[in-house]
């Protein structure tokens, strides 16, 4: 039987071509992606930075705390307390120690990511002076890159706005862009201790800090300390999301083309068992060829992939890089290490193993069949619905429906992580697929119908062979219903997605106009304080924080915003259910319904500088998606710069009555002007928040639309190459019958259109399955919202694997016609 599969493979290359180059990709991306994933395993180790010439760190930290679980800028409480003064009297009396604060500091015109810390922790970072002299009173800055000396400039911090003097210049680190202030200065500017530059002997500080909410980092785990490793674990958790999604969907959809494509060469091969069965050929024996046929493309297919995705893996990290999901140090460097090798191996075999599983239930089919039986199935094609189709089918089809109804009523909040959506999407289309030959008769006679009146047989003959081959037009059909049903639900799901997050945004506030950051992380108490002095205008700039509440034997984090209680009610639409926004005051707290507490219930919160607060529930309101935050009063915003760094993200302006809008703005404008602020309208802010929100989201779910993409285009190329080189008979009897070499032509071209149609239509309804069960999600998280589909590229798709599906067909027919169909009896 090797010796059959072989000269098989030899004499039907065509039908295999493609199934070799899915598998070749396939087999490529999940090398690729298992180097990147061992990679992100066996990290290098990064050199330590901030403290890189300090002997000890004494870091505050919680230990079962992981920055990637929690939004950009929190900390965990230990972290958010910093070092207490009992921690800071211990290590103290072991020797020296050095305070490091590390705060929100940024020259008017300079990066937003600068960074204050005093001046007697640069020597421990590699800071050195290069002009100029250390600061010497507390209007006095070292700042590094490029500066004048003697220069006065306007700094911004979390609580002010004020003006310094450049005493002196350091050198730049690469790590972040630094202002120092004196030790005085920026413990006024920043209360809290980050960590302490412990100079005394390490084990004495070991001894002094055991028990507490610290650890001694020394060597290579001092970069713990620095920030740059939060943003760097950030950033290869997204490459992690990523690339599970892009591997499900990848192997899924290269499964599927192979399984596919095994199954439809058997089927096309039922002459050739059953020639073989008629000469004595066992079921085992045919069972056995088609499996070693499999067993060589998959070997094949798999080698060439594993050599493809060593060279694709440098090219995915280069291109993670560029869109921003990956560090721009990440790299894979191939090697005889583990981590190289284990994943080449695990896609070599996961190759090898999905031609196999993908050849399994041809070979069984095909095993099964009697030499009679065989011979008259080669004359007469059936409806193409075994019993294993219609049970993986149906199967298929009750698990998407659940999928949807999960989605849309149990848990509407998997919309939004893609790792969990994206894979769901696959189901309805899949078992769209499967059950496409039922399909087949009643869209072929809608689709022909308006034709068959017309003069002429084309429609006829297209209508009569699509009933008679139902088998051979579903497996056609079914590449153009994966590429169009999958890029429909996946790009319609991203874009619609979206959308709702844009007007959940718009349905929060009634505000016409918001004052928003202009070239800095976010917006100071100073340029607030300026806005409100504004005659007329009232604003809300809500400050995030972290609470924390109780819950059992552990400590529950909650975010909050501190907002102006006064001015509350004027610009935010909260769907209140009991209480009301008036009622918020210094011991009142406003919480969402899905904190389950009723009015006038009493709550602990711990806050995250270290204190406690007992507070009193003053209204309730439905949450909806993003909105899920207490409201506390301002008196709390100085816990923001323990919990994130004190800056208000926005903030929302509202006119008393009978002020002159137009003037006011004016006026906030003046007052805003060189504090880092601007006034932008409701519109504009939403445009921004769209074009921020949607970066990751669109990364993750159009690359993997654009697999998804790739691989079906070679399903339809590779399945109608098989289909038309295979029906040389039928050339041969249209040109028998007087057809003319354009007639028997026209004749291929308007098959082709059918099973574009019929695809299409289906991946259409297996689509709406999906899309409906998304706007019903949405629905229920962010309030009414549209579905957005984007058409354009959708049609550009369809328009793709139309044109595909017709040179796919009409070049391999001319090419035959050009050889000479020859006679039937040849044939």
């Amino acid at each position: 039987m090797i010796a059959v599969a072989v000269q098989t493979l030899r004499m039907r290359w065509v039908s295999f071509l493609g199934t070799v180059v899915a598998l070749v990709l396939g087999v490529a991306q999940v090398a690729a992606m298992g180097l990147l994933l061992g990679a992100m395993l066996h990290l290098p180790d990064r050199p330590a930075e901030r403290f890189a010439q300090a002997p000890a760190v004494v870091h505050p930290d919680d230990p079962d705390w992981d920055p990637a679980r929690h939004d950009l800028g929190v900390r965990s409480r230990a972290a958010a307390v910093g070092v207490t003064p009992e921690l800071l009297a211990k290590v103290s009396a072991t020797g020296p120690v050095v305070a490091d604060r590390a705060f929100y500091a940024q020259v008017s015109g300079g990066p937003a990511d600068q960074v204050g810390h005093a001046w007697s922790v640069a020597r421990f970072g590699g800071y050195h002076l290069t002009a100029g002299h250390e600061p010497a009173g507390d209007r006095d800055i070292v700042v590094t890159g490029p500066a004048s000396l003697g220069t006065r400039v306007t700094v911004f911090t979390a609580t002010e706005i004020g003006t310094y003097t450049v005493a002196g210049v350091a050198t730049s680190t690469g790590y972040e862009h630094a202002v120092f202030f004196t030790d005085a200065e920026a413990a006024r500017l920043s209360p809290r201790i980050n960590a302490l530059v412990a100079l005394g002997p390490v084990e004495a500080v070991r001894a002094a800090v055991a028990g507490t909410d610290a650890t001694v980092l020394t060597g290579q785990a001092r970069h713990h300390a620095d920030a740059s490793e939060a943003r760097d674990r950030r950033a290869l958790d997204d490459t992690v999301t990523l690339l599970p999604i892009m591997a499900s969907v990848a192997g899924t959809t290269a499964i599927f083309v192979v399984a596919s494509t095994f199954a439809f060469a058997v089927v096309q091969r039922r002459r050739e068992v059953a020639l073989l069965r008629a000469v004595g050929t066992t079921p085992r024996q045919v069972r056995r060829m088609v499996l070693t046929e499999a067993a060589l493309v998959g070997t094949l297919g798999s080698a060439a992939g594993v050599v493809l995705g060593l060279g694709g893996a440098r090219l995915l990290t280069r291109w993670l890089i560029g869109l921003g999901i990956s560090p721009p140090w990440f790299d894979v460097r191939p090697a005889l290490t583990p981590a190289v090798l284990v994943p080449l191996a695990i896609a070599l075999l996961t190759g090898v193993i999905v031609s196999l599983g993908g050849a399994a239930t041809a070979a069984w089919r095909a095993g099964r069949v009697r030499p009679i039986e065989a011979l008259r199935e080669a004359a007469v094609d059936d409806s193409g619905m075994t019993p294993g189709r219609w049970l993986l089918g149906g199967a298929g089809l009750l698990t998407g429906l659940g999928l949807v109804g999960w989605t849309a009523f149990g848990a509407p909040g998997t919309v939004l992580v893609p790792n969990s959506y994206v894979p769901t999407l696959l189901a309805p289309v899949l078992a769209t697929a499967l059950l496409a030959p039922v399909a087949v008769g009643p869209l072929t006679r809608l689709l022909t119908w308006p034709f068959t009146r017309t003069r002429g047989a084309t429609a006829v003959l297209v209508r009569a062979g699509a009933l008679n081959a139902r088998r051979r037009t579903a497996a056609t059909a079914a590449p153009i219903l994966l590429t169009v049903g999958l890029s429909l639900s996946v790009l319609g799901a991203a874009d619609s997605v979206n959308e709702a997050r844009d007007q959940g945004l718009r349905n929060q506030t009634s505000a016409e106009y918001v004052l928003t950051p202009d070239g800095t992380p976010g917006l100071s108490q100073a340029a607030i304080a300026k806005v409100a002095a504004v005659p007329g205008v009232r604003v809300v700039a809500p400050i995030l924080t972290t609470v924390y509440t109780r819950d059992e034997e552990f400590l529950e984090e909650n975010d909050a915003l501190v907002v102006d209680p006064s001015s509350l009610s004027d610009v935010y639409r909260l769907d209140v259910t009991a209480g009301s926004l008036t009622g918020l005051d210094d011991r009142t707290v406003v919480v969402p319904d899905g904190w389950h507490l009723d009015l006038g219930s009493r709550m602990d919160v711990l806050l995250a500088d270290g204190t406690t607060a007992e507070l009193t529930v003053a209204a309730v309101y439905h949450a909806r998606r993003g909105e899920d935050v207490a409201y506390l009063p301002s008196r709390f915003a100085g816990t923001a710069q323990f919990a994130r760094d004190g800056l208000a993200r926005r903030a929302y302006l509202s006119f008393a009555p009978g002020t002159d809008h137009t003037a006011a703005v004016e006026a906030v404008r003046s007052a805003v002007a060189g504090t880092g602020a601007t006034v932008r309208t409701g519109a504009e802010l939403t445009a921004s928040e769209r074009a921020f929100s949607r970066h990751l989201t669109a990364v993750r779910q159009k690359s993997v639309a654009g697999i998804v993409v790739l691989f079906c285009c070679i399903a339809i190329v590779n399945t109608l190459l098989m289909a038309t080189a295979e029906r040389r008979r039928d050339l041969a009897l249209l040109r028998r019958g007087g057809a003319t070499r354009r007639q028997v032509l026209t004749v291929f071209a308007a098959e082709s259109a059918l099973v574009v149609g019929i695809g299409v239509i289906l991946a259409v309804l297996a689509s709406a399955l999906n899309l409906g069960g998304l706007w019903i999600a949405l629905i229920r998280l962010f309030g009414p919202t549209p579905l957005v589909v984007p058409y354009p590229t959708i049609l550009t798709v369809t328009a793709v694997a139309a044109v595909l599906a017709l040179l796919s067909t009409v070049l391999p027919a001319a090419a035959a016609l050009r050889r000479g169909a020859g006679s039937v009896d040849r044939l």
